[in-house]
Order: structure tokens, then C-alpha cells, then sequence
């Protein structure tokens, strides 16, 4: 079962195949588990943009109603994206949905944001995602969930591994971030995993003309959005709402759900 906000629908993976456009590392993640083990059952309600409480409110009842064995959970990376966040209060209302989850009885996965180093742009964001980091950490030793810390695999410190926005990972990025998991938990996997080539720093006029487009296409329009309070997702459905086996093929499974959801466009 897995819970949160784009890091784990997929964004910055795109596949067309796959629910919403996006592939990611919990869908990679479950198909190698239903290869180990056909009879196991994966749902996946994350959706992008999702503040904490939205996905508290919308996705932790309906998940935890599934009595799911294995619960991750990601969430609060969108509310440190504006400087009004009291990230203390923030980690307040983490710290009870942790404890609501580890209730359960399923056992808990949470993770923290990598530490961004890619612009100064980000350098306010940087902090508040320090501040975070340290909150999730505390309260999965205090909770007994299970600590994926992102900002320990500093490979990602190579910008080949993001999205062109810089804050999503891309495709080769989610497929490590699936081994990595899957690592954790100490589950056997068949992922390929490429060597990554090292960045080489680009001329300066190449530089300053990556930073203009990325000022127009990323962060213009998401201050639009946070000023407009719109969000092209917010029609959005969740990718697997429902228990599907994997195993089953999960392209397939989702030629099956678009036909159920949009039957005339599918003729």
C-alpha cells in the first residue's frame, strides 16, 4: 500500500501505459513483487500536489481499510514549497499520522526529502527540507516505522538522476529509488540498474540559458499556482485505488481500469 503525493505516483516517470501517465518507483517496486509472489496485492492512492492534510484526509482511512501489511507513506514535501509552513506544526500532525499508521499494525515506511543542491533558487526550500528531514527521522525512531533516508544516497546528488524541474526524480532515478527500497527491505530484485555517467558542469552561457528556461516553465508557473490556488491534478483520480495483483501485468490492468473509467474513448 502506498500513500503521498507525486514522489510516489511516479511523476517524473512518465509512461503512457500506466495510470495517470506515470510509471514510478512504488509501481516498479510492485511489479517485481508480484513476479516473486503472484498472489500478492499492491493499491496505490498517492496523487502530485497533495498537501499533508489532503492526503491525511483523503487517502490514510481508505488505505489503512484495506489492512494492508506494508504501508508507505510520503507526504508533506508540497507544504515545505511555501515560506508561510511552520515546519514544527507541520511535523505535529506527521508525527499523529505516523502513529495512526504504525497502529495498524502494518509496518510503516517514511522517507525523507533529499537535500537539494542543484540551484540557488532552491536554497530556501534546502532549509526547510533540512528541518523536515530531522522531524521524520525523530518520528520513526519514536514510532517504530521504518527510515528510508533518501539524502543518504548521495548518487542523486548527479543532476542525470532529476526531472528537468529539479525536484521530481526521472525515470533512471525512480528505478534506483525502487532497488534502494526493495534493498532495505531486503527483498531480492532483477532491476538493471545503469551506471550513471558524472555530470559535467556546463559553460557558463549554457548554464544561464538552462536557468532562464527553467525560472519560465517550472517556477513561474508554480507560484502561478500556489497564488491562484489551482492545480491542473486536483481532477486527478489515484493510479491503483483498488488492490490489483501485479503479477497480473500491470499494463494490462490499466487498459482495463481506462475502459471502465472512459468506455466511449476506448472504442
Amino acid at each position: 500500500m502506498a500513500i503521498g503525493d507525486s514522489f510516489t505516483e511516479g511523476v517524473g516517470d512518465p509512461h503512457r501505459a500506466y495510470p495517470n501517465g506515470y510509471r514510478g518507483w512504488a509501481d516498479r517496486m510492485a511489479r517485481q513483487l508480484g513476479r516473486a509472489d503472484p498472489a500478492w496485492e499492491y493499491a496505490n492512492l498517492a496523487l502530485r500536489s497533495r498537501m499533508l492534510d489532503e492526503v491525511l484526509a483523503h487517502q490514510l482511512e481508505p488505505a489503512l481499510a484495506l489492512r494492508p501489511t506494508h504501508i508507505s507513506f510520503y507526504a508533506g514535501g508540497n507544504d515545505l514549497m511555501s515560506l508561510r509552513t511552520d515546519v514544527p506544526e507541520l511535523m505535529t500532525r506527521y508525527d499523529a499520522a505516523v502513529e495512526r499508521l504504525v497502529a495498524s499494525g502494518a509496518q510503516v515506511l517514511v522517507f525523507t526529502a533529499f537535500d537539494m543542491r542543484t540551484t540557488r533558487m532552491l536554497e530556501p526550500l534546502r532549509r526547510r527540507v533540512l528541518e523536515f528531514n530531522e522531524g521524520v527521522r525523530s518520528v520513526a525512531a519514536s514510532r517504530g516505522a521504518m527510515l528510508l533516508d533518501h539524502t543518504l544516497m548521495r548518487e542523486y546528488e548527479n543532476p542525470r538522476l532529476w526531472a528537468f524541474d529539479r525536484i521530481h526524480m526521472n525515470r533512471q532515478g525512480h528505478k534506483r529509488m525502487a532497488a534502494f527500497v526493495m534493498r532495505e527491505l531486503g527483498i531480492p530484485h532483477t532491476l538493471r540498474l545503469r551506471d550513471i555517467e558524472e555530470w559535467q558542469p556546463r559553460g557558463w552561457r549554457q548554464s544561464a540559458a538552462d536557468e532562464l528556461r527553467f525560472v519560465g516553465t517550472e517556477v513561474v508557473p508554480l507560484v502561478r499556482r500556489r497564488v491562484t490556488g489551482q492545480r491542473p491534478s486536483d481532477a486527478a483520480l489515484p493510479k491503483w485505488p483498488e488492490p490489483i495483483h501485479p503479477a497480473d501485468g500491470m499494463k494490462r490492468l490499466a487498459r482495463q481500469r481506462a475502459m471502465a473509467l472512459h468506455p466511449s474513448s476506448m472504442r
